[in-house]
């Protein structure tokens, strides 16, 4: 194995770190960080994943390691990781000792244009790296009012802290179709529309109307978006989004094993035909879309391991690409304060996962066209394995330890 393989893997384990107990940070250094300029700030379009809400406080997306992994930034007061500033640079420390340099990520151009109506672009669609955006058509989840949230959802309270202060609203198709159309000019290639629960039959005609709006703004009659969407309780629905143009689908089921599926996604089995139906609907959805090009996610951590891995290995079986996100504990939710497994139990599943990924044959665009962001770990595992990375043309390797 090279050294920049080596390097890699440490730093990608470190990433897992980071990803499961986040990083702690002065928010004052940021006074020194050219955010919603130069960098790239958070826009609360969906979720929060700090631990600590921090309305009125901006915060950069994420950041780069030596290598060129990109990592996530997470706030939480209590990780053993921090991030500091020497005047000069910034830097990861790991319980008060230096581990490397970073560099936080670019904001993107069109994140300083406007739609038509004046919307800014970057309250439409996050830049979630590598030409790959995100849509929240809804920041809000229908499922509250019914008192069936799933327990370690957070959608909801991020609108309650973030949606006014940061004019976060409903999406209309004309404003994420300019949106899109700019982000492709400044080469974007994928684009994944997501929200909280509506009822479906508003859902896919929503889905529909977007469509065509970005194909119209676009020229683009394949625009490589994935819809993001429950199990439809008339599988014949699933065929409408393919015919609309989605070159791919999702549809995450969040927990394998069924008794807890039931107690804690009460409304995914209430309202979409339960885990036997949500099984059955992503099956379905290979037959439309193809093998590899239909993804769901776990919300790992929630259920037994075994639970979780047998979940993926069934799902890849039948043509479908289920990563077990580690479960963040999110504020606002109904699990808020309750603890994650250790990042090695986390890494542990990663790994296992990615072999299985491997065994059933996905390739690495397939991960990246259905997925919301390119630069998890099993994107990153992907690019180290087969060296996609920049660093190995830099280092001149050109895959000659395949």
């Amino acid at each position: 194995m090279s050294d920049v393989k080596k390097q890699l893997y440490k730093e990608l384990e470190i990433k897992n770190d980071l990803f499961v107990d986040g990083v702690n940070v002065d928010p004052r250094i940021f006074a020194n960080l050219d955010l919603g300029g130069k960098y790239q700030e958070q826009v609360h379009l969906l979720f929060e994943y700090d631990r600590h809400p921090h309305a009125g406080i901006d915060f950069p997306v994420g950041f780069t390691s030596p290598s060129g992994l990109k990592f996530p930034f997470r706030w939480n007061r209590s990780s053993d990781y921090s991030i500091n500033y020497d005047g000069s640079k910034y830097y990861l420390t790991h319980k008060g000792h230096e581990v490397f340099p970073i560099e936080f990520l670019k904001r993107p151009k069109y994140y300083g244009l406007k739609t038509s109506d004046g919307t800014e672009m970057s309250h439409i669609a996050a830049y979630n790296r590598e030409g790959a955006i995100f849509v929240a058509y809804s920041n809000e989840c229908s499922l509250k009012d019914k008192g069936l949230d799933c327990l370690y959802c957070n959608i909801n309270a991020t609108k309650d802290t973030y949606g006014e202060k940061q004019g976060i609203f409903l999406k209309y198709p004309k404003q994420i179709g300019e949106t899109v159309a700019a982000a492709y000019k400044h080469g974007a290639r994928h684009i994944s529309i997501s929200g909280g629960f509506i009822p479906e039959r508003r859902e896919v005609d929503y889905y529909i109307d977007v469509a065509e709006a970005i194909k119209e703004h676009t020229g683009l009659e394949d625009f490589n978006g994935t819809g993001v969407i429950g199990a439809p309780l008339d599988l014949d629905v699933i065929d409408k989004y393919k015919e609309a143009g989605y070159r791919t689908i999702a549809m995450n089921i969040e927990v394998w094993d069924k008794n807890i599926f039931k107690t804690i996604c009460p409304g995914k089995q209430q309202q979409c035909g339960g885990w036997d139906h949500w099984v059955n609907a992503l099956e379905y959805a290979v037959k439309v879309f193809g093998y590899g090009r239909v993804r769901s996610q776990i919300v790992a951590g929630i259920e037994p391991k075994k639970s979780t891995l047998e979940g993926v290995e069934y799902l890849a079986s039948k043509g479908i690409i289920c990563f077990p996100v580690p479960w963040c504990p999110n504020p606002g939710s109904a699990l808020e304060g309750h603890r994650s497994p250790e990042p090695q139990w986390h890494f542990d599943i990663v790994k296992k996962a990615y072999s299985i990924f491997r065994k059933a044959g996905f390739t690495y665009e397939q991960l990246y066209d259905c997925a919301a962001a390119p630069t998890s770990i099993w994107h990153d595992l992907y690019k180290i394995d087969d060296e996609l990375l920049p660093i190995f043309k830099e280092k001149g390797i050109n895959n000659q330890n395949k």
